[in-house]
């Protein structure tokens, strides 16, 4: 039978599940933002010192890329649960420990207090962080997706992901604030701890209001039919197995269609804060500056790219975004190697807001791949497995071209390359604009007999 279109919900609704949503992700996102720019600035330094600068940086990195190898995992678990129990609870769940991982940072001892302890605790609480946001985004994302309508789900969907901007806005920002008020000596033997125990204040406002939202419509409604099935003896496979069984496809393009917008994203604003310190000599505040700046144009711009994604579909959308990097990807260094601030803040603008071109209907493109009784399980680990492949290793990659070549010319062909691999999955893939959320498929195996149900004979393990 057709599913039928998903019914709208009430304007003053959705805005309150969009506002939900967006603030709890830009919290999740602030918090590992923050690490990142805190691993480009001062823990080459305090965690792992005794190294030149450079091979510093890359190891503060190689525990910045730790945090996203547990994103799948945390998709993986996150999905499974969420598929099963519902949205909001888990989202809860990946706040709490989020903002519980970042505070911990907060309060660690360095490397000059109890040596090779330090880096190690370090990148335990940042396992924890990439394990709580690769379960935040799709579950962010599918809680405005399934309350929204199939006309519109663009522009509403695309707020979730205004968060990462908003994020690393605010963690940014804060960072520049400090790093304008306080001396490099002040910065790092204290300074930097700020912004860590900042986030267990904004955790509880994140809480206070998430707990307030209802749970998505659509996923009740499936779940209320997967109790009927179970009730007559159906037996549903695990959301995760299932979704490689019916819809690996899927799985595939959101790792394709994600490649080219993580990597972009990573190197214009996390390997940035190495290039115009470490290469360029220029001083801290001017990249921070820089990402500031472009961080506030990125966010106000990814609801209009959401919006426009309504019109014209997603793919085209997105084939702006991805097309428009191949050219900037080598504009972008040519343009930073000018030294002068001004150019500088207008190359990361221009970055971002064609990042934002790729990242804006995402949210809205994926959760369309997958039917309702997968939709977590699908969205988390297409989009968490494209983060070990690009943002994880953007920034080391990054910084070992930089090290060994002393050029932005093998940086820029990587973009590049990302980019394309982006161009060609998005250019294969169907478009999902106006498909309806409410194909609630449920996952089914065979009835189980009567006699199994009863305990009479055991059910056979899966193959």
């Amino acid at each position: 039978m057709a599913a039928s279109p998903t019914a709208p919900t009430p304007p003053g609704s959705i805005k309150r599940i969009v506002a939900a949503s967006l603030i709890g992700t830009t919290i999740e996102w602030y918090d590992f933002f923050l690490y990142g720019s805190a691993a480009a600035l001062v823990f080459n330094e305090l965690f792992f010192p005794g190294s030149e600068p450079l091979v510093g940086t890359l190891l503060a990195f190689l525990t910045y890329a730790i945090g996203f190898a547990a994103r799948p995992l945390g998709g993986l678990v996150f999905g499974h649960y969420g598929d099963k129990i519902g949205r909001k609870r888990l989202l809860v769940l990946s706040l709490l420990l989020m903002g519980g991982a970042t505070f911990a940072m907060g309060l660690l001892p360095t490397h000059a207090s109890i040596g090779v302890g330090a880096p190690v605790l370090l990148t335990l609480l940042r396992l924890i962080q990439g394990f709580a946001l690769g379960g935040e985004w799709g579950g962010a994302v599918l809680l405005v997706s399934e309350h929204g309508d199939d006309r519109s789900r663009g522009f509403w969907a695309s707020w979730p992901q205004a968060g990462a901007p908003g994020g690393n806005l605010l963690a940014t920002g804060v960072l520049a604030v400090l790093a304008a008020v306080q001396s490099d000596e002040a910065f790092l033997a204290w300074g930097w701890r700020i912004p860590f125990l900042l986030s267990g204040v904004l955790v509880m406002i994140g809480l206070w209001i998430r707990v307030s939202v209802s749970e998505s419509p659509v996923f009740l409604e499936a779940r209320a039919r997967a109790e009927e099935q179970a009730a007559a003896g159906v037996r549903a496979r695990p959301p995760v197995a299932e979704v490689f069984r019916t819809n690996g496809r899927g799985v595939l393009t959101a790792i394709g269609t994600r490649l080219g917008e993580n990597i972009s994203y990573y190197v214009i604003t996390a390997f940035l804060l190495v290039y115009v310190t470490s290469h360029l000599g220029l001083p801290k505040s001017d990249g921070l500056n820089a990402v500031l700046i472009g961080s506030a144009v990125h966010f106000v711009t990814i609801p209009a790219w959401g919006a426009l994604s309504d019109r014209v579909g997603r793919r085209t959308v997105t084939l702006i975004g991805s097309v428009g990097m191949i050219g900037w990807a080598f504009a972008f260094f040519a343009l930073l190697d000018s030294r002068s601030f001004p150019v500088i803040a207008a190359a990361v603008t221009v970055g971002l807001l064609l990042h934002g071109a790729m990242y804006g209907p995402q949210a809205a493109f994926i959760s369309e791949m997958f039917d309702t009784g997968v939709r977590y399980s699908g969205a988390s680990m297409g989009s968490q497995l494209a983060s070990i492949i690009g943002g994880a290793l953007a920034p080391i990659i990054a910084v070992a071209l930089l090290r060994d070549y002393d050029s932005s010319l093998p940086v820029s062909v990587y973009l590049a390359t990302a980019a394309v691999i982006t161009t060609l999955t998005v250019l294969v893939a169907k478009e999902t604009r106006g498909r309806s959320l409410a194909r609630a498929h449920t996952p089914v195996r065979a009835p189980v007999p009567a006699a199994r149900r009863a305990g009479q004979d055991p059910v056979p393990a899966d193959n």
